[in-house]
């Protein structure tokens, strides 16, 4: 699936609301995704919240492993380990999906996100994804 196709899967899949992700790019390498950051991703301190990290590392490599295998929505995630090495501004989050590892049953996908304009980390996270024999398609 492309970035087009992504997206309208984000927009339809009816995740309780419109995505507040952007799909801006998605190949055989992965995808890179962006959080538009709001004031509802703020924390304590002037920085962007954990949570709003670790969802926009899920959506990357959710996003990763469909790009490559097509729309199936019951491909889930089974781990996910997230290191945060530095305070992000509030700016935009740009997150790239990195394909490790994608099996029959299993992806692996390594997420590293940046604040908008920044070459420095600011969190970065390894995903696994367990893929359905036969998971119904969008």
């Amino acid at each position: 699936m492309d970035a087009e196709a992504l997206q309208q899967l984000l927009d339809e899949a009816g995740f309780g609301g419109p995505p507040p992700y952007l799909v801006e790019d998605a190949g055989d390498w992965g995808v890179r995704l962006r959080l538009p950051v709001t004031p509802a991703h703020q924390r304590p301190g002037g920085t962007v919240s954990g949570p709003s990290l670790m969802a926009l590392a899920d959506a990357a490599a959710w996003l990763a492993v469909l790009a490559q295998i097509g729309p199936v929505l019951l491909a889930v995630s089974t781990s996910l380990h997230i290191d945060f090495l530095r305070k992000p501004a509030l700016v935009d989050v740009i997150a790239e999906g990195n394909l490790i590892k994608l099996g029959r049953r299993l992806g692996v996908i390594d997420v590293s996100m940046r604040s908008e304009g920044e070459e420095a980390l600011v969190a970065k996270a390894q995903v696994t994804y367990s893929i359905p024999p036969a998971g119904p398609r969008a």
